[in-house]
């Protein structure tokens, strides 16, 4: 696993390799915050951690270079955790598995942290490099991105000098992004009182596993199984047809994954269990005909379970299961001038159920604030007509586009005069932390960029090695031509 440090570039290799072994989830960073700012005085920089728990370095200039325009290099120190169901992985304490698979690096049974790993990485080389020739350069290494942007949100104003800002979190080489989707947590609950099981009655698990998940902004477009969606439809065909009753429900995990996985134990008459079966065999069918091309490892599972004592009453559980058939997950329309970008979108990520208590989490974003608003009000209709509590929480905006962007053109000058081909303008519907950022410090010049990877927020994460090379090539030599204040 050690031989990813051999690749090249080995300075950003060695150094993701080094975070692979420090376990960082989003939510406990005490060990990966202590590791960088033990980095930073092996390397002979200035580094803090901030009043909102980011770390930042500051690396002053090359002789000479001083009066060149301040860089702010900027990643998020977390990652996503998920595994494999077969995985006895602990993100708090476990450092990740990478391992080389021909052209790709990937991790054992989990997410591989290249996102946004490659990038803090990155930095740290920047840090270290001492023939780098560059002016006044600073690292903003963000906390707790993945769960709510909490570390840009609360930075402080005045803590950074810089004048322009290169966020390191996007995700295809040779793309430059420009704007993103802004976003918001919708969460709604629901407190009931729960009634007792018939005991005559028999319990039944069924589990939708195997869909690919994915990350709810880069990969909502493509039409991916939503666990919660899938099981929602056998379970409401159970309660028509088979007299089945909700007890409990776990949906997903994470609110920026689209989830892979959901499951319901329900109760029912012992003599309807065979036909249970049968109603859940045939939506395996249909879901595998559905999803066609896109998903391949569909699984609906049913387990005889003991059966609990208590279940959902019958007025909640119809409502609780209106809801979610009800509430919009996916795309809603493309950006009308950027027609192969998503504008708006919702994710129905998580739902807890079970213990008189019914949570439902989605994460809805959009580049227009009129359109966050709409999809925000569509869901609290769908909820407040269930008796749901609805409540928001970690919105930001978008980041909105400026084409003539100085860093943007001088990044894709040198890409053209170092490649041979033209770089790509982007906008993305998955939510960056550039537009909070800008929000403190409007003056900035922003662009991302980043080496390729694929499925992050997913076990299948990979990092596509021939890209790190050129990024880092560009990376340094974009740092060396930044033109005087």
């Amino acid at each position: 696993m050690s031989d990813i440090k051999n690749l090249n570039p080995a300075c950003i290799w060695k150094n993701f390799y080094a975070l692979t072994q420090v376990p960082r989830p989003s939510g406990h960073l005490e060990k990966i915050q202590q590791f960088l700012l033990d980095f930073a005085k092996e390397a002979g920089v200035e580094a803090f951690k901030d009043p909102a728990d980011n770390i930042v370095m500051r690396k002053p200039a090359s002789p000479g270079m001083e009066n060149k325009k301040g860089v702010i290099l900027q990643a998020h120190m977390d990652m996503v955790p998920q595994k494999t169901p077969e995985s006895t992985h602990n993100f708090e304490t476990d450092p990740i598995q990478p391992w080389i698979d021909g052209e790709w690096v990937k991790a054992k049974g989990t997410t591989l942290g290249a996102d946004n790993g490659l990038g803090v990485a990155s930095i740290m080389a920047i840090m270290e490099d001492k023939t780098l020739q560059h002016g006044p350069i600073e690292a903003l290494i963000t906390a707790d991105e993945e769960t709510g942007m909490f570390g840009a949100n609360a930075l402080p104003a005045g803590e950074l000098n810089g004048d322009i800002l290169m966020n390191l979190d996007s995700e295809t080489w040779g793309k430059f992004v420009i704007g993103s989707a802004g976003g918001i947590d919708v969460t709604a609950i629901l407190d009931y009182k729960e009634v007792e099981t018939d005991t005559d009655d028999a319990a039944v698990r069924i589990t939708v596993k195997g869909l690919r998940g994915g990350h709810s902004g880069l990969e909502i477009h493509e039409g991916r199984g939503n666990a919660n969606k899938l099981l929602v439809r056998i379970v409401r065909e159970a309660i028509e047809e088979c007299e089945a009753r909700l007890a409990s429900w776990q949906g997903g995990n994470m609110r920026n994954a689209i989830p892979f996985k959901a499951e319901a134990v329900l109760t029912l008459p012992k003599e309807n269990v065979d036909l249970l079966k049968e109603l859940a065999a045939d939506w395996l069918e249909d879901f595998t005909d559905e999803y066609k091309g896109i998903e391949s490892g569909i699984e609906v599972i049913c387990e005889d379970v003991e059966t609990p004592k208590m279940e959902v009453p019958v007025e909640i559980q119809d409502n609780l299961i209106n809801a979610i058939y009800g509430c919009h997950d996916g795309v809603i329309r493309m950006i009308p001038s950027y027609p192969s970008v998503v504008e708006t979108s919702s994710n129905l990520a998580i739902i807890n159920i079970g213990g008189g208590k019914a949570s439902l989490q989605i994460l809805a974003r959009s580049s227009r604030e009129d359109m966050k608003d709409y999809i925000v009000k569509t869901l609290e209709s769908c909820f407040n007509m269930a008796g749901m509590k609805v409540e928001t929480a970690g919105s930001y905006g978008g980041w909105d586009p400026n084409p003539e962007s100085p860093i943007l053109h001088l990044l894709l000058k040198e890409y053209k005069d170092l490649f041979g081909q033209d770089g790509i303008i982007q906008v993305d519907h998955a939510g960056l932390e550039c537009s909070i950022i800008l929000g403190k410090y409007p003056h900035l010049d922003v662009v991302s960029l980043g080496p390729t990877m694929k499925s992050p927020h997913t076990t299948t994460e990979r990092a596509l090695i021939a890209t790190v090379e050129p990024f880092w090539t560009l990376l340094k030599k974009t740092l060396e031509d930044i033109p005087e204040k």
